[in-house]
């Protein structure tokens, strides 16, 4: 009996502590927070959609068009060296998804309904954005997470879309966090959770850049300071928290076999973000899927390897050019 007892109130001052320690802990502003229109390139755009301002960039002008989705931790800056070669194709578009670069932060209670930050709104997000853009169909291509997001709008918009390029695709990894969504929606745990996702302005976040190259030695304090770029915008923090809290698995690596557009699948073979097995995998159970496979090349490969990402990509898109 005395045991229990000790146990019981061992418990009790766990509880305690858990639901008090963490409203005690201060959560300091982040310094110098800056405009999104002081960090804005000469060659930004910003565009209205579904209640978000959107940040993108745009080369070209001639069909098709061609979207380009980032990663998580990244923006429209990871298809620097692609985009303008890219726009001898067609025309070409990369934004910045919710959560990310310098597109707009809206905080929770800003938005009714669907949160900005799921899989849902963002696949949802792409045919609205190009209707505003005047785009009718176009060719998607998604890197990493950018990967899940335009497969769930492949999936669920498939007339809007001539063709589909994953990236490194996250398609079997993340996204989902089993029975732990009631975590994250703790008071406790999201009164911290802005706290736990800065450690990506330190080190942390330079060693996942690290983690996504084959060769660290290539990344030059240029490319460093382009990532860390948008996380000198205000709310950052909080935005990727809600980013965070609004992860589902939304089941896409089920319905690959409803793909009817052209598919090609690219990773490098040392990716170790998501392992190159997975890539080879999603492009076997894709229908008809293409897969090019980079020598010496990470999670990256149109930062990395970018002259074979063109080439590969170049190939894929010339059948879906309009004569």
């Amino acid at each position: 009996m005395k045991i229990i007892k000790i146990l019981v109130g061992f418990l009790i001052v766990v509880l305690l502590l858990f639901g008090i320690v963490p409203f005690l802990i201060p959560i300091p502003e982040i310094q110098a927070a800056r405009s999104i229109e002081e960090l804005a390139d000469s060659d930004s755009r910003f565009i209205e959609v579904k209640g978000i301002t959107l940040h993108y960039k745009e080369y070209g002008s001639d069909e098709p068009a061609i979207l380009l989705l980032h990663g998580f931790g990244a923006s429209s800056f990871s298809w620097r060296e692609v985009i303008q070669p890219l726009s001898s194709q067609g025309r070409v578009v990369a934004y910045d998804r919710p959560a990310f670069g310098l597109t707009s932060r809206p905080m929770s209670g800003d938005w009714q309904g669907e949160s900005p930050y799921s899989l849902t709104f963002q696949a949802d997000l792409i045919p609205v954005l190009m209707d505003q853009l005047g785009i009718q169909k176009a060719i998607l291509v998604g890197n990493s997470a950018g990967g899940t997001v335009a497969l769930a709008s492949a999936l669920k918009y498939p007339d809007r879309f001539s063709g589909l390029v994953l990236v490194d695709a996250a398609i079997y990894t993340g996204g989902g966090r089993g029975n732990l969504n009631w975590l994250y929606q703790l008071p406790q745990v999201n009164r911290l959770g802005p706290l736990f996702v800065r450690s990506l302005a330190g080190e942390q976040g330079t060693q996942i850049i690290t983690q996504a190259w084959h060769d660290p030695s290539k990344i030059t304090p240029e490319i460093i300071a382009g990532y860390r770029k948008p996380l000198q915008v205000e709310n950052w923090d909080r935005a990727l928290w809600e980013f965070t809290k609004a992860s589902r698995s939304g089941g896409v690596e089920q319905r690959l076999s409803e793909l009817k557009m052209p598919v090609l699948v690219v990773t490098g073979d040392n990716d170790r973000i998501v392992p190159t097995s997975q890539s080879i995998r999603l492009a076997q159970e894709i229908p008809g899927a293409d897969l090019e496979v980079f020598p010496a090349c990470g999670h990256v490969p149109q930062e990395e390897c970018p002259q074979a990402f063109l080439a590969a990509v170049n190939r894929f898109i010339q059948p879906l050019r309009k004569p």
